[in-house]
């Protein structure tokens, strides 16, 4: 490629880049407040409901929701409790997140939309699925699984006693042992050590019993009986690089993830060769393309 070749495609590159920003700047309503949920609306076209995770903040999703324009409406999830948003008391937090989430959808008449959940997100996302069959068209689960502590070689019921055990010792660590617990937590979580910082900080700005609360039922519940009520298309996005120090390989994480999701009829996994777990970060291309091929599959 000639210099001047080589000039006019880097001036073409990012006159889409600046086009792109514009267009998802410009196309940005203020916020929605639903139901403890505050959510961000950005561009026009297909709706796209993005779940963020434990502790996490919407703009978790706000590189990924700019990549897909134009031509989706993103809707970007600020679940309570988290990175700082107004915590709301419960004792059944997926559940009631579940609810609000197919509540908002029913409210914003967002016709078979397609759901993308990371982590927390991805359970959310199955549990909306498998409550109303058919009210979604696609789902994008990233770094997810139904049944976390089967990671452990747990029972579901031994499950559920390790998850009561963990959340009353969240709520009662010290506040030394809490932001020793959170910096734990997220070493590891992202290739980048800027991102790192970035989840450890939203990690200490979160309300501690939502985040215990919420904890213990990932740990404890055990969604694999609620597949094979699934009937929408399904991706499977996860990454497995972040525990090659302690054994895994890509196949050998494929084989948990296919094994987890094999009563979901249809599920594709896909893995990242080399991002952690907030893909959509330390894998951004890839996972755009995953989910650009899966989105225009089902048109």
């Amino acid at each position: 490629m000639s210099r001047s070749t080589r000039s006019w495609a880097g001036l073409f590159g990012a006159a889409v880049g600046i086009l792109t920003a514009l267009y998802v700047s410009n196309s940005q309503a203020a916020p929605v407040e639903f139901r403890d949920l505050r959510v961000e609306v950005v561009g026009e076209g297909r709706p796209v409901l993005m779940i963020p995770g434990l502790n996490s903040a919407a703009s978790t999703w706000t590189e990924t929701c700019a990549a897909l324009q134009p031509g989706v409406q993103c809707h970007i999830v600020q679940l309570p409790g988290f990175a700082g948003a107004p915590a709301v008391a419960t004792d059944n937090f997926l559940n009631g997140m579940r609810d609000r989430l197919l509540a908002y959808l029913d409210d914003r008449k967002l016709d078979k939309p397609v759901v993308m959940g990371h982590s927390l997100g991805g359970v959310l996302a199955l549990q909306m699925a498998a409550e109303k069959p058919g009210r979604i068209e696609r789902l994008v689960i990233v770094d997810s699984l139904p049944f976390l502590a089967g990671l452990r070689g747990m029972t579901p019921e031994a499950a559920r006693g390790m998850a009561a055990g963990m959340r009353q010792q969240m709520l009662a660590g010290t506040k030394e042992q809490w932001e020793a617990g959170t910096r734990q937590g997220a070493a590891g979580m992202s290739r980048s050590p800027a991102n790192v910082e970035r989840v450890v900080a939203w990690g200490l700005a979160s309300d501690r019993a939502t985040t215990a609360q919420a904890m213990s039922e990932l740990w404890g519940e055990d969604l694999r009986p609620l597949l094979p009520r699934i009937t929408t298309p399904t991706l499977v996005l996860g990454a497995w690089a972040a525990y090659e120090p302690m054994g895994a390989t890509l196949d050998s994480t494929r084989g948990i993830f296919e094994a987890q999701y094999a009563g979901l009829k249809g599920a594709k996994v896909s893995m990242s060769q080399r991002g952690h777990h907030f893909l959509m970060w330390d894998d951004a291309d890839w996972l755009v393309g995953e989910v650009r091929g899966f989105l225009a599959a089902g048109r």
